[in-house]
């Protein structure tokens, strides 16, 4: 690779990062408000739960059509045009929202334009950069989730405490529009499928669903997601109830601010991970580490409440285990797929993956409700509700590889 390519993939990595990052500041909303949320509307673990995972049911239902959509037309305009979903459903859950299912529809919408924005933003990229850093550069990409995920955290609890509940959610959709500048002005256009080759059927999602050497990789994202976004949906109230538990103790850190911080972590560690992945071979890394994942999570969920210096740790060293396989499970899918269906894998890929994401929060609050609703028997097992989850992970990528 020339050393102007190099520093063009550079240019457009950075600004897809820089793009996702303003695209999310809405993600993590609800999670870094759950708990006063939960006292201002009376919300069970279940409700709770259900709200939190509808954003990714938003993600599914659009996912399919938004990420196939990317295979016909440059994904960068279906960025543009998601980011009016992420922008409206934050927007609309700050004004409108006043109990349940108001909260689910307006969470919906917003996930519905994570959809056209996390998976057709990484699209634009291999659309845009291949070549032997191509794997590197999307291990950058799929980290700098984790950064919007904080940005989010930090604004949400910060804004919240200023100027209240409401305002924390109508000032964090406009990230998303920002996003949509970005990616109009900063990326030249690129026709995904040049006339020399035919236009691939919109939906047919058939290749990625027969080819085995993608199949496992789709299946061990679902449980990674199960795991993943059932933690950060529940990683700030969990703090807050350890934290109550050490009553006068001087606490340095917010919980939304201990969770934002925690989730910075997972940034090293998917590079670190897929760089490893390269090195001692994709699944046997990825089996490795969503098995060490799954344990830890019951530990953290039964031992974190005993203290809450211990909490932060716990769930800091198990959120670094979730996502160590993060961007290896990326970048693996994206070797084992051509590049004529790319588009339609990576739709399956994100339906399966935010499927598992739709599930997690919801059975995670359903597991605490059935556990009492409160202390640390509920917190326990509600989290190690979370590695049985992942643990499926491994179990499915060993059974597509046998012959």
């Amino acid at each position: 690779m020339s050393a102007r390519t190099q520093a063009s993939g550079l240019r457009i990595v950075a600004l897809l990062c820089a793009a996702e990052v303003l695209s999310m500041t809405g993600f993590s909303t609800y999670p870094a408000l759950l708990g006063p949320l939960r006292e201002a509307w009376g919300l069970s673990g279940t409700e709770a739960g259900l709200i939190g995972g509808v954003f990714f049911a938003g993600y599914m239902a659009a996912v399919p059509l938004l990420s196939a959509l990317t295979a016909r037309i440059d994904a960068r305009r279906v960025y543009a045009g998601a980011t009016l979903l992420s922008a409206g459903g934050t927007l609309g859950f700050g004004l409108f929202a006043d109990g349940v299912w108001s909260a689910c529809l307006f969470q919906a919408v917003a996930g519905a334009g994570l959809a056209g924005t996390y998976m057709p933003g990484l699209k634009a990229l291999t659309d845009r950069v291949d070549g032997p850093l191509q794997s590197r550069f999307i291990a950058f990409y799929t980290s700098s989730f984790g950064i919007g995920a904080s940005v989010s955290l930090l604004a949400a609890g910060w804004i919240a405490d200023g100027l209240g509940l409401s305002w924390a959610f109508i000032l964090c959709g406009g990230g998303p529009l920002a996003a949509a500048v970005l990616a109009l002005r900063g990326l030249a256009p690129v026709d995904p499928a040049p006339p020399t080759r035919p236009r691939p059927p919109l939906l047919d999602l058939r290749p990625a669903l027969r080819e085995r050497a993608t199949l496992g990789y789709v299946l061990g994202y679902a449980a990674h997601s199960w795991e993943l976004f059932g933690l950060r949906a529940w990683m700030v109230a969990f703090i807050a109830f350890a934290y109550a538990l050490s009553p006068g103790a001087a606490i340095p850190w917010a919980p939304a601010t201990a969770a934002a911080l925690i989730n910075l972590l997972g940034i090293p560690a998917s590079i670190l991970g897929n760089e490893l992945a390269g090195h001692l071979g994709r699944r046997r890394y990825i089996l490795g580490a969503m098995g060490a994942s799954a344990l830890l999570a019951g530990l953290a969920g039964f031992a974190g409440p005993l203290a809450w210096w211990l909490a932060l740790a716990l769930v800091a060293v198990h959120f670094v285990a979730v996502m160590a396989d993060s961007a290896a499970l990326t970048a693996g899918l994206v070797a084992a797929t051509p590049p004529a269906n790319r588009g339609a894998t990576l739709a399956v890929y994100s339906f399966f993956g935010f499927g598992g994401g739709f599930l997690g929060p919801l059975a995670f609050g359903l597991v605490f409700d059935l556990a009492g609703g409160a202390g640390r028997l509920a917190w326990g097992l509600a989290f190690a509700s979370l590695g049985a989850a992942c643990a499926c992970g491994p179990l499915a990528i060993w059974l597509t590889r046998r012959r």
